[in-house]
C-alpha cells in the first residue's frame, strides 16, 4: 500500500508537524500519543513497529525523547531538511510561549494575581509529578535488580548528595554487566502506543523495510551532524574565550553539560538542575524551580523547555545589565540553544546506524538500568519540590556522608498543602487530565491569594 500514499512535500510536512507541535501538552508521553494519532493511524506515514523502533532509538539517546522521535521520522520521510523542518517546529511554539511566561513572571511574578496563580500552579505540579513516579514506575520496574536500582539511586541523590551524571553512569555500567550475567534481571521493557488497531508496516508510506539508507542519505545525514555540532560548541568556545566569568558562559557550559547527560527526560534532570541552579550558582529560590515546571507543563513543547526559564532568571538577575530583560531573554534563548543543538546531533549521527543499535543487548540492557535509576530520581525531585513547597523552614542534617533535608514542622504551608490535596484527589481519584489538574490549581491559588492566605 507504501505506493498508494503520496509522499508529502514541505509545505504539507510542516503543516502537519505545527499541528502536533500546537497539540504536544502532557510532557513525553502525550507528546508520543499526539504523534502516533496523526503519523501513524491518520497520515499512515509509518506503521506501528517503525513507530516503535523510532521511539526506543529516540530513548537510547540524551535529551527529550519526544523531540528526537519528530526529528527522526522528519528523517526517515525527507531527510535532513525534513528532519530540520521536524525539530524545529516541535520547538517554536514552546520557545515563543515560555519566553513569553518569563517576562511575565519576571515583572509581576513577585506579586498580585500572577503570584497567586503561580502558587496555585506549584501545586497542582507536586501532584502531576508524583503521578509520574507512580506510572514510570509501573512501566519500568519489572524486576528485582531494577527495583534495587530505583531504591539505590534514590538514596544516593537524597541521602548521599551524590551528583546526577555519576547515577547515570553507575546505572548504564550495572546494565551492562547485569545483561551479560543475568539478562532477564535487566530485560528492556517495551513502549506502548495509543489505543487503537495496530497499522501494519505494509500498509504505510514507508513500508515495511528495514534497510540501510543508501551511501548519499548517509554522508548527509553524517555531514548534517557534524555541523549541528559546531552549531552547538562554537558559540560555547566562544563565550569561554572572550567572556570566562560571565553568566553566559555558565549558562552555555551548564546546560551543554546537561545536553550529554539529560537520560530519564525532564523530571530526572530537574533533579540537578534545581540543585545547582539554586544551591551552586544561586540563580533561582527552590520554589521558582516550581514555577518553570508549571509553565512548561502549561505551554506546547517538551518539558525540558523549563532550562530556558533557568537560563532567563540567571541572565535577567546576574548580568548586570542596564536592560535586565533584554539580557534574561538572551540567557534563556542560550540555554535553549545549548539544550537541544545536540539533539539534532545525536539524532543526524545515529540515524544511519539505527539498525546496529537497535540490535545491539548490552545498549538495550544499560537503558533498562538507567531508566530504572531514573525512576528513583524522580521520586528524589518528587520529595525535594514537596519538602520546599509545603513547608516554608527545611532543616538539613549531616551524620558522615549522609545529609539529610527535613522540613520543620511548624511551619506547614496549609493552603499549599491544601491545594496539592484537591489536586491530587482530582488526578488520581477522579481521573482530571492533567490541563485540568493545572487549570483548577492555578484557579485555587488566584483565589488563596485574593482571600490574603497566599
Amino acid at each position: 500500500m507504501s505506493g498508494s500514499i503520496e509522499r508529502p512535500g514541505l509545505g504539507e510536512a510542516a503543516r502537519v508537524w505545527a499541528r502536533i507541535a500546537g497539540l504536544s501538552f502532557g510532557g513525553p508521553a502525550g507528546q508520543i500519543a499526539v504523534m502516533h494519532r496523526i503519523l501513524v493511524e491518520e497520515k499512515r506515514w509509518l506503521g506501528d513497529a517503525r513507530f516503535l523502533h523510532a521511539l526506543n532509538f529516540c530513548m537510547l539517546l540524551p535529551g527529550p525523547e519526544a523531540m528526537q522521535l519528530a526529528t527522526y521520522v522528519g528523517w526517515l520521510l525527507q531527510g535532513v531538511r525534513g528532519a530540520v523542518l521536524a525539530g524545529l517546529l516541535f520547538l517554536a511554539p514552546g520557545v515563543a510561549a515560555l519566553m513569553t511566561l518569563s517576562w511575565i513572571y519576571a515583572l509581576w511574578g513577585g506579586g498580585g494575581l500572577v503570584a497567586g496563580l503561580f502558587f496555585g500552579l506549584k501545586a497542582g505540579v507536586l501532584a502531576i509529578v508524583a503521578q509520574a513516579v507512580l506510572r514510570l514506575a509501573k512501566r519500568a520496574l519489572k524486576t528485582r535488580a531494577q527495583r534495587a536500582l530505583a531504591v539505590a539511586a534514590f538514596v544516593g541523590l537524597f541521602a548521599l548528595a551524590l551528583p546526577f551524571p555519576l547515577i547515570v553512569a553507575a546505572a548504564a555500567l550495572i546494565g551492562v554487566l547485569g545483561g551479560l550475567i543475568a539478562p532477564a534481571a535487566f530485560a528492556p521493557g517495551g513502549h506502548g502506543a495509543a489505543g487503537g488497531p495496530a497499522t501494519p508496516d505494509a500498509e504505510t508510506l514507508l513500508g515495511a523495510e528495514h534497510g540501510d539508507p543508501t551511501g548519499a542519505e548517509r554522508r548527509a545525514a553524517l555531514r548534517a551532524g557534524a555541523v549541528a555540532l559546531m552549531l552547538w560548541l562554537l558559540p560555547v568556545a566562544a563565550l569561554w574565550l572572550l567572556a570566562p566569568e560571565s553568566v553566559f558562559t555558565a549558562i552555555a557550559l551548564f546546560f551543554s553539560k546537561l545536553a550529554v547527560l539529560s537520560f530519564g527526560g525532564a523530571y530526572a534532570v530537574l533533579a540537578w538542575v534545581a540543585q545547582a541552579a539554586v544551591t551552586d550558582f544561586g540563580w533561582l529560590r527552590p520554589t521558582e524551580m516550581l514555577d518553570g515546571l508549571g509553565m512548561a507543563e502549561t505551554t506546547p513543547g517538551p518539558l525540558i523547555m523549563v532550562l530556558q526559564f533557568v537560563g532567563f532568571m540567571a541572565a535577567f538577575r546576574s548580568a548586570g545589565w542596564e536592560a535586565p530583560l533584554l539580557a534574561g531573554s538572551l540567557g534563556g534563548l542560550l540555554a535553549s540553544w545549548v539544550t537541544f543543538a545536540p539533539c539534532f546531533a545525536w539524532i543526524f549521527l545515529g540515524a544511519p546506524f539505527i539498525e546496529r543499535l537497535r540490535a545491539n543487548r548490552a545498549l538495550g540492557a544499560a537503558l533498562s538500568a538507567v531508566t530504572a535509576a531514573v525512576v528513583g530520581v524522580i521520586a528524589n525531585l518528587a520529595l525535594w519540590f514537596a519538602l520546599h513547597l509545603l513547608w516554608r523552614g527545611v532543616t538539613r542534617i549531616s551524620l558522615g556522608p549522609v545529609s539529610l533535608d527535613l522540613p520543620q514542622m511548624a511551619t506547614l504551608d496549609l493552603p499549599a498543602t491544601g491545594i496539592a490535596a484537591v489536586a491530587v484527589w482530582a488526578l488520581f481519584r477522579r481521573g482530571w487530565g492533567m490541563a485540568a489538574v493545572l487549570a483548577g490549581s492555578a484557579g485555587l491559588g488566584v483565589l488563596a491569594h485574593l482571600a490574603g492566605i497566599a
